[in-house]
Order: structure tokens, then sequence, then C-alpha cells
């Protein structure tokens, strides 16, 4: 685990076990408790017989799903038989009913239940990990509760039930939010200014009862800390919304899609500390980091990460950004 202090630039070279010196008693810990589904998908056109991989990204209402499409015309109107990766066992029929801006499809399902999923899909896994989990529980946090995610949160991936016992036992207390991970962990940032790049709509949740907690933490001068670059977009979203609303604590409840943008120059109304992997260039999780900690903080930190080896990725080592 690097450490990065932002108030003097310092870095620090520990484990993930020694996360418990940098936290105080009082300190709320923001976990996102999304669940990954098993999104990828296979199926066959109708009545070509061709192979199709889908890789499903958000269902903005019942029997739809925008997905990532690999195959071969796969426009509108085309029919595919759901199978699964063998192509043996068959699943339902869905339509390909548009085209989405990001170049995906839109896809409608029968309605009713979901079953067929659990049963046909497979936990996506990203693409520079070449081998299937034979547990795809390694690919779940430990608090990991509300489908919906087409990766990990993977911050949340270090913790162990122990980890978060102890931390309770030393008075930092926890909560849970929700955002469902969905196309933007996948696309790069390709204009050359940032702010021309259109983040596309992910859904997240923030209780009332852990907004009213959450804000009373704020209120009383008790830090939270986000673990992964999701629980602070929720946070964030939350904060951006109390102040639309012209509320009087700092957060407010919220159940939506949120288009946050997270940038250099943006105010962070709510987090104050922040646990997180090391991101790819040109993402807009690296650009989150860079607007907590700044550019050149982050860059020589990265480059210091690079010089002793860290790993990155989702199964790779984190930062604490205090």
């Amino acid at each position: 685990m690097l450490v990065l202090h932002r108030d003097t630039g310092e870095i620090e070279h520990r484990h993930f076990r020694d996360l418990d010196a940098y936290l105080h008693p009082g300190d709320v810990m923001v976990l996102n408790r999304t669940r990954v589904i098993p999104a990828r998908v296979w199926a066959r056109k109708l009545p070509t017989g061709g192979r199709v991989e889908l890789l499903l990204l958000r269902s903005p209402e019942p029997g739809l799903w925008e997905a990532l499409v690999r195959g071969r015309r796969v426009r509108p109107g085309t029919q595919l038989q759901i199978t699964d990766r063998q192509g043996e066992r068959e699943g339902p029929l869905a339509s390909v009913i548009a085209e989405t801006e990001a170049g995906g499809r839109t896809l409608r399902f029968p309605t009713g239940s979901q079953d067929w999923l659990q049963e046909l899909g497979e936990v996506p896994l990203p693409p520079y990990i070449h081998q299937r989990l034979e547990d795809a529980e390694r690919y779940q946090t430990v608090y990991a509760a509300v489908p919906g995610s087409a990766a990990a949160p993977t911050a949340g991936l270090h913790f162990t039930p122990d980890t978060i016992c102890r931390l309770h036992s030393l008075g930092v207390t926890t909560e849970q939010v929700t955002l469902h991970i969905g196309l933007d962990t996948f696309r790069p940032v390709q204009e050359e200014r940032i702010e021309e790049h259109v983040i596309h709509t992910e859904y997240c949740e923030v209780s009332p009862e852990v907004t009213e907690r959450l804000s009373e933490a704020l209120a009383s001068g008790r830090r939270l800390v986000a673990v992964g670059t999701t629980a602070v977009r929720t946070l964030e979203t939350s904060a951006r919304e109390a102040e639309r609303e012209g509320a009087s604590s700092r957060l407010a409840p919220y159940g939506g899609d949120t288009d946050l943008y997270i940038t250099p120059g943006y105010r962070f109304r709510a987090v104050g500390t922040l646990l997180t992997n090391f991101h790819l260039p040109r993402s807009t999780l690296l650009m989150l980091v860079s607007a907590f900690a700044g550019k050149d903080l982050v860059l020589a930190a990265y480059r210091e990460a690079v010089d002793r080896r860290y790993r990155f990725f989702s199964f790779g080592d984190c930062m604490l950004i205090l």
C-alpha cells in the first residue's frame, strides 16, 4: 500500500494490513456494496447461427439491457438466442432494438425471472486476466450485496471480514452506499480535451438513513474515508444533490443515475480520504484521483509505484490518499 500525504507530498510504502495506523476513532469508512452479476453472456444469431458475445452493462427498465457486443453485423432487428458458453443450453430470445451512442446495443429480453442469467452467464473479468477463476467470489468484495455491476469495485477486494472487525474495534465505523459499475470502467478517454469526454451514467444510491449519519459525521468534523472511486462518485453526487436542493445537511438522499464527471479543479464536498487501486492512463478514474490529490503529486506517486514494482489493475496493490 502506497500512502500519499496531500499536505506535505510525502510518500510512504506500507502494507494494507497497516491501514488502521492511518485511521482515527470516529472516521467513517464508506463502502460500495454493489455485487458483480454474471454479465458475460453468449448467443447465436437467428437464423444464421453466428456466434455473439455480450457484456450486459445496465438495465434501465425491466426487460431492457444496454450491452457491449462482440460479433459481426449485430444490427437493430437481429434476433439472438441466448446460450451458455458452449452453445449447448439455451435461454431466452433477445431482440436488438437500437444502437447506443457509445457503440453498444440495446437489447429487449422477456420480462420476468432472470434465473437464466445466473445459469448461463459468467462473471466478467478484466481483459488482462486470461484464466477463468475457479471461485467467482474472488471477484466480489466480502460486503457485496446488491447485484448490478459489470465489474468489481476493486479497492474493496483488499478487505476481509477480520479487517472490518478490527477497524470497528478501533472506533472506525462503516457505512454502505451503492454504485453499479458500467460502461465507463471500460472506456478510455479519447478526446485531447478531457472536458469534451462524455461520461455515461451509472446508477447509484444513498439511503436517507445513511445520508443522515454521514451528514452528522461531517458536521462534527469526522472524516469520510471513501473505499474506491465509485464510493467517491456516490458521495459527491449526494453532496451535489444537497446543494441543488438547498438542504441544510451536507448530503441528501439519492437514488438514480449519476453523470458526475470529476476532473482536476473539482471541489470535493464530502470525501476526506481515499483508498484506491492504481488506474490506467487516460481513464476517468485516474482523472478523479488527480482531482483529489493534484495531478503532479499523483503522477509522482505513480512513477514511484512503477519503480518499486507495485501491481496495477483489479487484483493489484492500493494507494491511500490522506
